[in-house]
């Protein structure tokens, strides 16, 4: 069966234009509801916190029924309804309530659809980046047309612009055919030995790390610009100008993959990161230093999710990729991303955005601590 390269990008491109839509403005969107920084922080850990649980269970359904694609459908009907459920009322604990049934569906699907990605591609996984940069696109659009959007009307309206992308990325699950990993002839190794691995704990720590550097970025770069003089329009740019850097990264990963090994493409991201969030504290005033503290996106996000990805399919081969990858979203985006999303509410008006992203700096340094004694030498099972 030929791979339906047009189609999984097409969800790719939903989804991430869903993120486009989050990240830079839903954060702004609760503070004009009147939702203040603590709270901002503690709707948004909420929003990632359900990727502890979520994607491992949902990882454990489809690697036993080998569902994948029925899993998806299912969980994208299903956030996409529990999300309506924003625009019914505006209190601190329906938000709270929403945000849990919500994500406890939409974080399920990216892991396992990234999984049936790896298993459409088969041998041909060198053209995973090409498919995945249309997830970049999508968020750009996103971006850009909804930070235009704003520049006219009211950011009250930006429930209705999500919840439409949410339809429109699950009617694209429906059209996307089912795929199940080739059997071997072998038993795999137990999943449990494989994350007692002393490697495989340290990617995880890693990873955990990087997303709790993101979280001031996530939660609060938008609010920090603002409190800066960006207008919505140059906050826009500036998102989706970290997104095209992404993007070109996608397009010549491959190359930089044959001239270097994931360990070093690893160490280099993280060095980067941490660079890049002392340029955000310290000269957030420097149009041209957030330009290329932006361009950094490439490493931070785009060259260490691709390694990630790598290192996953060879830790934990096809017979435990779901839950490989459940775990990783788990761990770094569920686990990192709470934490991260709850110091940055916390200390936000106490210590300032440009303490809160020191802290990122830090803790991506600590990542490059930990990569650099234990991560990528591991043999595939």
């Amino acid at each position: 069966m030929s791979v339906p390269a047009r189609r999984l990008s097409a969800f790719y491109f939903c989804y991430f234009a869903i993120l486009g839509a989050f990240l830079p403005f839903w954060s702004l969107y609760l503070r004009q509801t009147g939702f203040n920084a603590e709270e901002i922080g503690e709707l948004t850990a909420l929003l990632v916190a359900t990727k502890i649980i979520a994607p491992n269970l949902w990882g454990w359904l489809a690697d036993k029924t080998g569902r994948r694609l029925r899993l998806i459908r299912l969980t994208s009907l299903f956030s996409t309804l529990f999300f309506a459920g924003f625009l019914y009322k505006q209190d601190l604990t329906w938000f709270a309530v929403i945000t849990i049934a919500f994500s406890f569906f939409w974080n399920a699907s990216l892991p396992q659809f990234e999984a049936a990605t790896l298993f459409h591609l088969k041998t041909e996984s060198h053209r995973y980046s090409r498919i995945r940069l249309w997830g970049s696109v999508g968020f750009i659009a996103a971006v850009l047309g909804i930070g235009r959007f704003l520049d006219t009307f009211s950011i009250r309206y930006l429930p209705d612009i999500i919840l439409s992308i949410l339809l429109l990325n699950w009617l694209v699950a429906l059209i996307i055919p089912e795929v199940q990993a080739q059997k071997t002839q072998r038993a795999a190794t137990a999943v449990w030995r494989i994350l007692a691995d002393r490697e495989v704990l340290a990617f995880f720590a890693v990873y955990l790390l990087l997303q709790v550097a993101h979280g001031p970025y996530y939660v609060f770069y938008s609010v920090y610009l603002a409190q800066h003089g960006y207008s919505p329009g140059s906050t826009s740019f500036l998102w989706a100008l970290g997104v095209c850097a992404e993007i070109l990264m996608f397009l010549g990963i491959g190359r930089l993959l044959k001239l270097f090994s994931p360990r070093a493409l690893l160490l280099g991201s993280l060095a980067l990161s941490s660079m890049r969030w002392f340029l955000i504290a310290y000269q957030a005033d420097s149009l041209p230093v957030m330009v290329a503290a932006q361009l950094l996106h490439a490493a931070t996000f785009g060259v260490a999710h691709v390694v990630a990805i790598q290192l996953l399919f060879k830790y934990f081969g096809s017979q435990h990729q779901g839950k490989g990858q459940a775990f990783y979203s788990s761990l770094s985006f569920g686990v990192g991303g709470m934490l991260g999303s709850l110091y940055s509410g916390y200390f936000w008006d106490s210590l300032g955005g440009s303490l809160v992203f020191v802290i990122a700096a830090i803790a991506s340094g600590l990542a490059w601590v930990i990569a650099f004694l234990g991560v990528g030498r591991k043999k595939a099972h």
